[in-house]
């Protein structure tokens, strides 16, 4: 089952006097200086972020910006400076060592950047290596672990280790070993990072196609700002351990919050993350059902544009949920809005 996540006030200073330094941090002294003064490291800047049940929520930025650090607190493998994690409304900084094992056995799982497979088991055997942890009998284990491994299309190869495997099915097992143990939450930290762009893209397809039926809490860690407009159904984007912004990614593109984050989305295909219901114009009237077509509020330019060219229409009602027309939207107007305003800055650099 799904569980919500939020994170409130949450600051972590790397160095034996962190919690004296805390005071300073929130004064405003600022990450180098705090290094240089102080020789402590400033991991967290009073992070609040909430992480609703079953969504995807993504948390990027460039190398150094605490992205790692945030999603190590959510199973408290890093320890808080101050703050609250909640997970549905209990905070697991003030969980007992037993209260936190149980945590992680069974409520959270991840998936790391780099497989951390154990190469001397077989894919069955990784598979079921935390079901074994939360102390499932061996025969119970191997069948949920042989359904995750077909769910993930690796059917056929449960006897192979982890060497005889692509970096894309390592990550496959990796992600069926998370899955296998039921977690609400699953922690994907820069998951996909390592794999070649076309192997990437394919397990960013999977990764939607399970979450569409299985509904979990996901965080997921990235610097690719295209990954995050992909997986994301919020996006949270950190600089130097702070929040910058955070939102769904249309939000971010239409409306950037500082020349950080318009660096980031200069060069986005608006055409992929902009929905028809933004830019929709008034209904007066809408277009005669026979001599035209409909679109969804939620569907993105780039797909209403493709109707209308393979219609050979010009214009289209845009509807809600329940098929209502509520707007109109053309070529024109889509056109305009894929164009990325001029005036921004080159992509930012660490």
């Amino acid at each position: 089952m799904a569980e919500s996540i939020e994170i409130r006030n949450l600051y972590k200073i790397f160095g034996p006097h962190g919690a004296e330094l805390v005071e300073a941090v929130k004064a405003g002294i600022t990450k180098a200086e705090l290094n240089d003064r102080h020789d402590h490291v400033l991991g967290l800047k009073n992070i609040n972020i909430a992480m609703p049940a079953g969504c995807i929520t993504v948390v990027m930025g460039l190398s150094g910006s605490g992205k790692s650090t945030l999603i190590r607190h959510i199973n408290r493998l890093i320890e808080p400076t101050v703050g609250e994690v909640l997970v549905d409304g209990v905070d697991v900084c003030r969980m007992s060592p037993a209260e936190l094992r149980a945590f992680r056995r069974t409520r959270t799982a991840m998936v790391f950047q780099k497989f951390a497979l154990l190469p001397h088991r077989t894919v069955l055997e990784n598979t079921a290596y935390g079901l074994g942890i939360q102390g499932i009998d061996r025969s119970t284990a191997r069948t949920r672990a042989r359904k995750w491994i077909e769910r993930v299309g690796l059917a056929g190869f449960e006897d192979r280790y982890p060497h005889q495997l692509s970096g894309g099915m390592q990550q496959r097992v990796g992600l069926a070993r998370a899955l296998a143990t039921d977690a609400g939450i699953l922690l994907m930290d820069e998951a996909f990072s390592a794999l070649d762009p076309l192997i990437r893209i394919d397990m960013q397809t999977m990764l939607l196609e399970l979450q569409r039926d299985l509904r979990k809490t996901v965080v997921f860690i990235t610097h690719d700002l295209d990954e995050a407009l992909r997986l994301g159904d919020r996006i949270a984007i950190l600089r130097d351990g702070a929040i910058v912004q955070q939102g769904t990614g249309q939000d971010i593109v239409l409306a950037p919050a500082d020349a950080y984050i318009s660096a980031f989305v200069s060069e986005v295909n608006r055409g992929r993350v902009v929905q028809a219901g933004s830019i929709m114009k008034p209904l007066e009237p809408p277009l005669p059902a026979r001599h035209g077509i409909a679109v969804p509020a939620d569907c993105v330019l780039e797909d209403a544009a493709r109707q209308m060219l393979a219609a050979g229409l010009g214009a289209a009602n845009v509807t809600d949920a329940t098929g209502r027309p509520i707007g109109t939207i053309d070529l024109a107007s889509i056109v305009a809005a894929m164009v990325t305003p001029a005036g921004h800055p080159p992509h930012p650099r660490p």
